[in-house]
């Protein structure tokens, strides 16, 4: 499967798990919710990444590499705690949206921190990422 199929099927993934997450999170502690979801997510991954493991073992090149891979999964942690919030305080239609406001931020953090080329057309596509989410949040 191509970049494309998986990006989709992560985005079809990420709706189910914001009406999934926001009937979970009724009626309890947000941040237990989140480490709820956080120790299933975990389990899932490492059968996965132990069935599927390749045939020389797993292999982390650098020190850097750890480095990056804890500061993501901070970021992520980081990331889900505020968003079960978020969805415990507000409607998933409008949760979702302004969660996805990462997209923009991805665009711009892309361009200053990885030297990635911004095009009119990401500039173009961000705008409008930033003001569907916003007429979406604040219909």
């Amino acid at each position: 499967m191509t970049w494309f199929v998986w990006a989709l099927l992560s985005a079809v993934f990420a709706a189910a798990t914001a009406i999934l997450a926001k009937l979970g999170v009724a009626g309890v502690d947000a941040n237990f919710a989140t480490a709820v979801r956080t120790t299933v997510v975990v389990v899932f991954t490492w059968l996965i990444a132990y069935t599927f493991r390749p045939s020389g073992g797993f292999h982390v090149p650098s020190n850097s590499t750890w480095l990056y891979l804890v500061l993501s999964g901070l970021a992520t942690g980081l990331s889900w705690l505020c968003y079960f919030r978020a969805l415990q305080a507000g409607p998933a239609s409008r949760v979702a949206p302004i969660d996805k406001l990462s997209v923009a931020l991805v665009i711009v953090f892309a361009t200053v921190f990885l030297g990635e080329r911004l095009t009119w057309g990401k500039a173009l596509g961000g705008a409008f990422i930033v003001a569907g989410a916003i007429f979406v949040a604040f219909d």
